[in-house]
């Protein structure tokens, strides 16, 4: 009886496996990236085909939709998707008509709330990440949409500088490598937003009378020093330092900033493009809480050319005095021509996480942005680009 018994419990086992193994196996589709009432973007990923053209006006839809879902959604500012656009949209204002009011009401209601906060509220965790884009984002609006100083980007300023560490710095994230990953990162971002806002330099320099005035110079001392005696913690702070150095004198001396184009040049690969990886260590990308996961991607993801990367070094380069006419910048730039996916973004794999590659926003921005400094880009109603200006 036992035996007997013991058949058909190994029949039905064996029935089990079998059925179970003529079942496809269930996998969780991935969500989509942004998604926010009519705005549908889907899953990033490597598989993405590319396009057979490159086409601006869908970078351009990609970015546009990808910071308004993001704001709709999330109601917040964050520095991998709307803190990046306006941080980088405004200068393509005459190519592509303005950027996007929506975003910029987000950031004016953000600073509402964090103008309410406490000092020792105000410098915890990444709020003062948060403060530096918010006044870099109305820096660049002020300079390439509005052409003056508004009084709300004069606020978010002085709002950043409350929020500055003593060490001239700004607390950050260091988990979310490359853009929530130090306070360095952060620094940069704070000094180009101080820079860039038309007129606020000479304003805070002539208030001798104004106490507030005198504090933020003191911030702005502390915040160059900052960045000229604190060693970068990888290249690409370096990169970022370069490109800091182009909006703010006294940063890095010359012989330095031709080391730092050299060293940008050493890491471009064959093709064209560069792979973010290719700027730091495993170790050294923020605390190194993802240093395991990149150590065990393999040699042709940790070599693959990217958008951000690509991107990012091309804006710097011709930012720092690279010719769109030299050799090595032709080539990045027909690697961007022939890497956009349908989608309009371009790939970077992100160095955190394989959920939603938020890393491609940047990866989609900073080439749009990098096309545009090569004269890439054709202003609206030339042919060229089939650009129709989004307002």
């Amino acid at each position: 009886m036992f035996v007997r018994s013991l058949s058909w419990v190994t029949l039905f086992i064996l029935l089990a496996t079998s059925i179970s193994a003529a079942e496809p196996e269930k996998t969780n589709p991935a969500k989509p990236q942004y998604v926010h009432e009519d705005v549908h973007i889907g899953p990033a990923s490597a598989d993405e085909p590319i396009r057979a053209e490159f086409s601006a006006a869908a970078a351009l839809d990609y970015v546009t939709d990808g910071a308004v879902a993001w704001g709709k959604a999330n109601s917040c500012v964050s520095c991998h998707t709307n803190g990046s656009y306006l941080r980088m949209r405004p200068a393509l204002t005459p190519l592509l008509g303005a950027p996007s009011g929506e975003v910029r009401e987000l950031f004016l209601a953000e600073m509402d709330k964090l103008v309410k906060l406490k000092e020792k509220h105000l410098k915890k965790n990444i709020r003062p990440t948060i403060t530096a884009y918010l006044a870099a984002g109305l820096a660049e609006w002020d300079r390439h949409v509005a052409g003056q100083l508004s009084p709300e980007t004069d606020a978010a300023l002085r709002l950043m500088f409350a929020a500055q560490a003593d060490d001239g710095s700004w607390s950050n994230e260091d988990c979310w490598p490359p853009i929530e990953s130090s306070a360095y990162h952060a620094a940069t971002v704070a000094a180009m937003a101080t820079a860039t806002a038309p007129g606020w330099l000479e304003q805070v320099s002539a208030a001798t009378d104004d106490t507030d005035s005198e504090a933020v110079r003191e911030g702005i001392a502390r915040m160059k020093s900052f960045l000229r005696d604190t060693e970068p913690p990888h290249d690409y702070g370096r990169l970022l330092l370069l490109w800091t150095s182009t909006r703010m004198d006294g940063l890095l001396a010359d012989e330095a900033a031709a080391e730092t184009r050299a060293m940008i040049f050493s890491h471009q690969n064959d093709d064209g493009g560069w792979s973010l990886r290719s700027f730091a260590t495993p170790e050294t990308w923020g605390s190194g809480n993802r240093a395991e996961r990149l150590k065990a991607e393999d040699d042709a993801t940790r070599t693959a050319s990217d958008g951000h990367m690509t991107g990012l070094a091309v804006i710097v380069l011709r930012a720092a005095g690279v010719s769109d006419d030299d050799e090595r910048i032709e080539r990045a730039v027909t690697w961007l021509k022939s890497n956009q996916r349908e989608s309009g973004r371009w790939w970077t794999r992100s160095l955190s996480s394989d959920r939603y590659h938020y890393i491609t926003y940047t990866g989609s921005m900073y080439p749009l942005a990098a096309l545009a400094a090569c004269g890439e880009l054709s202003p609206p109603g030339v042919a060229g680009n089939s650009i129709e200006a989004r307002r």
